[in-house]
């Protein structure tokens, strides 16, 4: 019975109570969150039966304990969840959650936008939300034959992906970019943002896009549920580009989809075959979209990566780090391209 159920608010900060909460997780077949900043835990005679937590505006490691399924937790649980959210000024709200909770969120008021069949399923608390964000892109849409489109997290943006940036312009009638919002990379998304648009602003056929939740960053998937990272690498790409494929792209009419080519990563290398196979693919209602992989622009013999600029950086090296981004870098991990931060970036 819930009527001697008990709801507390579990910070990060309270150790003890994490601890306990891990040990639940794992019980329940999941792993915790790091990402997580405050969780519901729900006790019935000291004993943890039901946790659930919120990351930004995502719901995270929710978990019923078996002998309390059925008895109405779920749908209360989840309703102290989504409250709890709104209090922390989050009203547009995601889940990722197994497929067979579906139903569950459903009677909550979320609503599945992509799926893995039998793995995964992300919901969201709005039934037309993302038609409206394909509503408003569609309003930029640009007429032409080839349409391009890049998607960056350009954490931070460097010469490497300027050049991209051309390359792709100067193959399409028009091109959209994208750049992935989300603040869990070193440099902030003001940052990047700027840089970005300050790397771009003479390529005359390019719209600069603001950051969406529906362009999905690797950062804030949640893996607590799948435990094979292979899996979950999987999963996060498919749900991504599904989204990027049906609704996105449809929106802004784009036909072609470029990407820096992968000589070193072997992850990244294989996220470019796996993004091949979900553009391109009839397996999806939506038209296919060409992916077109660009040799990468080098420096001093070395194809430029942001991930190579962070380890320059790290290793102290910011002349280094400065000609490979093409601009000044702060070493807290600041662009340098505001007034007063040592002027604006010159690429």
């Amino acid at each position: 019975m819930l009527g001697d159920a008990v709801f507390n608010r579990v910070k990060r900060s309270d150790h003890k109570a994490i601890s306990e909460i891990s040990a639940f997780l794992r019980s329940n077949d999941l792993n915790i969150d790091t990402t997580v900043e405050i969780f519901i835990t729900v006790t019935q005679h000291d004993k943890l039966v039901a946790c659930g937590g919120i990351a930004d505006n995502i719901i995270k490691c929710v978990a019923i304990s078996p002998l309390m399924r059925g008895e109405g937790l779920a749908l209360a649980l989840a309703t102290e969840l989504v409250n709890l959210a709104y209090e922390r000024h989050h009203t547009q709200l995601f889940i990722y959650t197994k497929v067979q909770n579906e139903p569950l969120f459903r009677q909550c008021g979320f609503y599945p936008i992509a799926t893995v069949p039998g793995i995964v399923v992300l919901m969201e608390n709005s039934p037309c939300r993302l038609k409206r964000y394909a509503a408003q892109l569609a309003s930029q849409r640009r007429p032409g034959d080839t349409i391009g489109s890049i998607v960056m997290n350009a954490n931070p943006f460097t010469r490497g992906h300027q050049y991209l940036v051309r390359q792709a312009a100067k193959r399409c009638d028009w091109l959209h970019l994208f750049l992935v919002k989300e603040n869990t990379s070193r440099f902030s998304y003001e940052d990047r943002r700027r840089l970005v648009l300050a790397g771009t602003a003479d390529i005359p056929n390019l719209t600069v896009h603001e950051g969406s939740q529906y362009v999905i960053s690797r950062a804030t998937f949640p893996c607590y549920f799948i435990k094979d990272q292979g899996v979950a690498d999987d999963c996060y790409t498919e749900i991504d580009l599904k989204i990027f494929r049906q609704y996105l792209a449809p929106a802004l009419g784009i036909t072609h989809r470029f990407v820096g080519n992968e000589p070193f990563c072997a992850v990244t290398a294989k996220y470019n075959r796996d993004m091949r196979y979900w553009l391109e693919t009839l397996a999806l209602p939506s038209p296919p979209i060409a992916l077109v992989e660009i040799e990468r622009l080098q420096y001093q013999g070395t194809a430029i990566s942001a991930s190579w600029v962070r380890k320059l950086l790290a290793a102290g090296d910011f002349h280094g780090a400065a000609g490979a981004a093409g601009h000044p870098v702060l070493p807290a991990g600041s662009a340098n391209a505001a007034p007063g931060q040592g002027g604006p970036a010159s690429f």
